[in-house]
This record gives structure tokens, sequence and C-alpha cells, in this order.
């Protein structure tokens, strides 16, 4: 009996090991052909010889986007709402998370509903839309005229992640919390000095989810930045986009690469900070959603 349930469990290895190693390919192959197609010569891309590896290597495309100013621009504001609209979000779902794991919260129960139901319902994107269009003529009016700030308040809340939080800080134990206390602790240094250090790995992995939502942000930065000196990186490649696929633009292209090899290096960019960072943050990721996602 145990040596067929050794067996049963070599063989269930082997498959999800193998089935995860797939899996895995399938995720890092767009990125590789990617990096191939953006350093590969003009014939190899528009005549889809790429399979892999590049050919004909060249690396003009990246030293035309290098030599944009707009993409600068873009890169730089990518990085104002990722940063700005991640310490936003972490402020306003920390102080919100920690007073809906209270108790003694008045009417805690109905927060805690309203929060969920927001998951469950939606007003859709109209509604959202003419929301955002108030809060842009409230910013107008006392002066902001940046709509960068739009994207970063705005969007500075997502209830699913509150929810993570709530949880993780619901798991301190209560006896921590009064010894703070009894030792005269503030209300704030309780949260600064106990929840946010016992909670560091659920944080970081909600702190993860906004940077990514927010450097990723494409539809209401469209929507809502009307400036193309404050639009984000993925408006850029859009924009980028559209102009390259352009029948007239095209009929004068007389470079040695090709124009998707602009477009495939603008979204290798684009990816490598991610890759970059998600390593740091990586060992936190599972601890943080199995205590922020799992209630005793």
């Amino acid at each position: 009996m145990k040596r067929k349930l050794e067996i049963s469990e070599l063989i269930f290895k082997i498959v999800s090991y193998t089935l995860l190693t797939i899996f895995a390919l399938c995720c890092l192959y767009p990125f590789v052909y990617a990096v191939s197609a953006s350093i590969s010569g003009r014939e190899a891309v528009e005549y889809g010889r790429i399979v892999l590896f590049p050919k004909d290597i060249q690396f003009q495309a990246f030293a035309r986007m290098f030599g944009d100013n707009m993409f600068w621009n873009a890169y730089s504001n990518t990085l104002f709402v990722t940063l700005y609209g991640t310490l936003w979000a972490m402020l306003t779902s920390i102080l919100g998370a920690y007073a809906l794991s209270k108790k003694r919260l008045l009417f805690r129960k109905t927060f805690n509903f309203f929060l969920v139901f927001t998951m469950w319902f939606s007003a859709g994107i109209v509604p959202q839309y003419l929301n955002y269009l108030a809060t842009k003529k409230v910013f107008n009016a006392v002066g902001i005229m940046d709509d960068k700030w739009l994207v970063v308040i705005a969007m500075g809340m997502a209830a699913m992640n509150i929810i993570l939080l709530r949880n993780a800080f619901e798991g301190v134990p209560s006896e921590i919390e009064e010894a703070a206390i009894v030792d005269g602790a503030t209300e704030m240094q309780v949260l600064t000095n106990v929840f946010i250090p016992m909670s560091k790995s659920t944080i970081a992995t909600v702190a993860l989810f906004f940077a990514i939502s927010r450097w990723n942000g494409y539809f209401w930065a469209r929507q809502m930045i009307s400036n193309t000196n404050e639009q984000p990186l993925q408006v850029f490649i859009r924009l980028r986009l559209e102009q390259y696929t352009d029948a007239d633009y095209l009929a004068g292209w007389n470079e040695i690469y090709a124009s998707d090899s602009v477009i495939y290096a603008l979204i290798v960019c684009s990816i490598v900070p991610i890759l970059i960072i998600y390593p740091f943050i990586q060992k936190y990721f599972a601890k943080g959603v199995n205590v922020g996602g799992v209630k005793e």
C-alpha cells in the first residue's frame, strides 16, 4: 500500500512539473519573441521568419526609440503615476483596512457589506467616467491642471486589496495590541509599529498589485489625460502602434529595421522594470495572499 502511494505521488509530481514547465514556457515565449523581433532585420520581421531567435541582428529600433523625447516623457509619466498612485492607494487601503478590522468600529458590518457589494455590482463605465469628469472639474477649480494627479487620486482604492489587508490585520493577536496600548501607544503608533510590521507580506503583495495596475494602466489614462505630454507609456505605445500601421506613414519607410521592431522594443522596455522588481517581492507573494485571503 505504501509503495503504491509512493508511485502515485511520483507520477503526480512528474505530471505537475511537466504541465507547469509547459505553462511557464508558453508564458515566456511572447517576451522572448518580442526581444527577438525588436533586434531583427526588416525582412526577417516583415516576412515572419522570426520563430525564437533573432535574425540579421540590429539595434537601430532601440536607438530610434531611445532618441525619441516623447518616449522618455511617457516613461517619466508612467513612473510618476506608478509611484504616487501606489503610495496613495496603499495609504487609503491600509487606513481603511485597519478601521474595518476593528470590531469596535461603529456600523462595521455595514461598511464591510458595502465594500464587498462593490465587488459584486458595478455602476458601469459611463457612470464611472462621469464621476471622473466631475472630479476633474473639481481639480481644475482648485488649480490642479495636471491630469496625472486625477489618475492617481481617482483610482486610489480597490475593494479586493482592502479585504486582503483587513483579513491580515484581523490575524494580528489582540494581546499584542492591548500591550501596546497599555504602554501608552496611540492608535497611529499601534498601526505603524504593530500591525504594519506584522503584516508586511500582505502589504508587499498588495503594493505589487497596485504597482502593476498603475504601470499597465491604459484605458482611463487614455480617456482622462488629454495632454499628450502627460500621457503614460501604455498610451504612448498605442499611439505609436497606430502611427506605425498607417499606410501613408509606411509608404516612406526605408529603414533596415521594420516598423514593428520599434513597437516590440517599446514593449520590451515597458516590461523590464516589472521583471526587475518582481523577484524582490515574489518571496512575499504566496505568504501574503494566504495570510490576507484566508480568515480563521
